[in-house]
């Protein structure tokens, strides 16, 4: 089995004892079952799957994106999956730990310094022009996560999970967000739907 298989298809378990007796049913998706960790698995799956299939990505290319961890773990991942380098600007402002995953996968991380180990606006901004410059390079992909469509599409299979898991009984959907790309594909296949 392809560790790529493993992305997805994650459990759904009801909350019987935190949930007051009389209330709605209050279902928990348990993304953590993604091979990183993380629901960002499925978003990176996609991503790199569709630029695949239009020819954005091409064999031996590169992929290059801007991202404090968990994006870029899953990034790593897949790339290391699918026989991609991968090139990851990042900062110390964000956590030892992801960062480590990040290499521990692959990632070849480009630092850029921060203000005091704070994540600014001016930090976050200086990450992207940086990804901006290296995916200049011939050969490159930047996944650009924040203006990717495909990061949308990504979430799309996780509404259907959750559609399929509940016999279409959703009434409710509450996701806590980052970029938001997760929240709109899950709502938008939900809404489809009913």
């Amino acid at each position: 089995m392809d560790i790529l298989q493993a992305v997805g298809g994650t459990s759904l378990v009801r909350l019987r004892r935190v949930v007051p007796a009389g209330s709605a049913e209050v279902w928990a998706k348990l993304e953590w079952e993604n091979p990183t960790g993380s629901m960002k698995d499925r978003m990176a799956l996609a991503a790199i799957s569709r630029a695949e299939a239009d020819g954005r990505l091409r064999p031996g290319g590169t992929v290059v994106e801007y991202t404090g961890g968990s994006t870029g773990a899953s990034l790593a991942l897949v790339c290391a999956a699918r026989g991609y380098r991968l090139r990851i600007v990042t900062s110390e402002a964000f956590s030892r730990e992801k960062l480590d995953q990040m290499a521990a996968l692959g990632a070849e991380l480009t630092l850029v310094p921060s203000e005091g180990g704070l994540t600014t606006k001016k930090l976050i901004l200086d990450m992207i022009e940086a990804a901006r410059e290296l995916s200049r390079e011939p050969g490159t992909y930047w996944t650009n996560q924040l203006e990717n469509l495909d990061s949308v599409a990504g979430y799309h299979p996780l509404g259907e999970e959750i559609w399929s898991q509940t016999a279409g009984r959703v009434t409710a959907f509450v996701h806590s967000v980052g970029t938001s790309a997760s929240l709109r594909g899950v709502a938008s296949l939900l809404k489809r739907r009913r």
